[in-house]
């Protein structure tokens, strides 16, 4: 049966798209959401351009026929425009302040269920709009079509079971062939272990059907040694080239960010194969806002870039850093990479258009990302260049994504059958036993 959904502002400004996700079923939009989209369309930023989409879009409808009588949509169903949005059918809790767009949306969903329309739902990221809506008995729903099922999230590596003289031959002949015995994806890990003995064990890497020990199993990059199986395999896809998109994931203190770090400027100031570490972070407060940052754009960069000068001052304790900074101030690690133009730290704001060559980019914290944002970035790189994406989906400070569809989430599902990519999901935590206590047990 053909459904009706009543879309709220937050979706669209969320994902544009979703005007064409409902398939054959009919589309809803009360004119408060016309309003709020309207409110929004000045930002300069992602909220901004989404809401100008979605104007575009729905101008663009408007001349196949008038929005409030209905417009059958390109991908099957139809879209209109709800006039009626403040005087509402009986039992509308009079407690609802109809000055709010969120209660004037909901009440366009009562009035449809109330004039026998069936099954109506209302679709919002704004979970107490949800909440309310089941209260008024009117089914409420996320908007799906870009979620992943983050349980079963691809980890990047799996166990596999072997026989003695299969582990034997992989240690003599440097490689085991599986062929058809299993069945992996690109640059997928695997823990080796022996069905008599689980002692006897091995770490590999599947490459078209054979598998192989990892080319940097006991590496080290910046005087960091990985220190359990997970950043072993991280460290193998950071140091590989052909490996182009590469995505870690994992709580606080796994060593996401040091490792990612470490890699960039190993490959930049010692094997010179890349011209320059560039780092990226979405700026998004945990908490309230401090509000506008005096300074240059270096200046108002430096609290959300705070981490990664923690993560260098780790990286070069012992390593002497060469004075003469400014106003007379031994250089900082930070500050003397800049200066040499070895390092380049940018907000995401002031990517879109670049084209960014020959450069071992780092984008941090991307939980936080929207799934447009991360393809936005992706589509930056350029020849010869490598991306890293780290984050923990389970921590994310924007309120509209979860961990089902944040970026990173939907890049690791989308990429994990592609050559150019790889995935590792950390699981130990490393930075210390207070930091693993606060991840496992808070």
């Amino acid at each position: 049966m053909p459904k009706t959904y009543v879309l709220d502002t937050n979706v669209l400004l969320h994902n544009p798209q979703a005007l064409f996700a409902f398939q054959e079923n009919s589309v809803v939009l009360p004119l408060a959401v016309i309003e709020e989209l309207d409110e929004q369309k000045r930002r300069q930023d992602e909220i901004g351009r989404n809401a100008r989409i979605v104007a575009r879009q729905l101008d663009e409808m408007r001349q196949k026929g008038r929005l409030s009588e209905g417009v059958d949509l390109p991908r099957g169903g139809a879209i209109r425009i709800e006039l009626n949005h403040s005087e509402f059918a009986e039992g509308f809790p009079d407690i609802l302040d109809l000055s709010k767009p969120d209660n004037r949306i909901l009440g366009v969903a009562w009035n449809l269920k109330q004039d026998g329309v069936e099954p109506v739902i209302l679709v919002s990221k704004d979970l107490n709009l949800r909440l309310k809506a089941d209260v008024l008995g009117i089914p409420a729903e996320d908007l799906l079509n870009d979620k992943v099922d983050f349980e079963t999230l691809y980890r990047g590596y799996r166990e596999l079971l072997l026989e003695a003289e299969d582990i034997d031959s992989f240690y003599r002949d440097g490689a085991l062939y599986l062929g058809k015995r299993r069945r992996a994806y690109p640059h997928q890990f695997f823990v080796a272990k022996c069905r008599e003995n689980p002692s006897l064990s091995a770490l590999g890497r599947w490459s078209e059907g054979v598998l192989r020990p990892l080319n940097h199993l006991e590496g080290e990059c910046m005087g960091i040694k990985p220190r359990n199986k997970e950043q072993r395999f991280a460290l193998d896809l950071l140091l590989d080239d052909a490996i182009k998109i590469v995505t870690l994931a994992g709580a606080a203190g796994t060593g996401k960010t040091l490792l990612a770090l470490a890699a960039g400027l190993e490959r930049v100031m010692e094997d010179k194969s890349f011209d320059r570490l560039l780092v990226t972070r979405p700026v998004v407060p945990m908490g309230n806002d401090l509000g506008y940052l005096p300074g240059e754009k270096e200046d108002k960069l430096r609290p959300w870039m705070q981490p990664i000068y923690d993560n260098l001052a780790y990286l070069f304790r012992g390593y002497p850093v060469p004075g003469g900074g400014r106003g007379g101030k031994v250089f900082g690690p930070e500050e003397y990479l800049l200066s040499q133009g070895l390092l380049e730290m940018e907000a995401l704001t002031y990517l879109r258009g670049r084209s960014i060559p020959r450069q071992f980019i780092i984008c941090d914290e991307a939980q936080n990302l929207t799934p447009h944002m991360v393809k936005t970035l992706i589509t930056r790189v350029g020849e010869g260049s490598k991306i890293v994406f780290t984050g923990d989906p389970e921590q994310i400070d924007h309120p509209y994504l979860d961990a089902a569809s944040n970026g990173l989430t939907v890049l690791v599902e989308r990429m994990k059958t592609e050559d150019l990519a790889g995935h590792v999901t950390l699981l130990k935590g490393e930075r210390s036993a207070v930091a693993e206590l606060g991840a496992r047990a808070l």
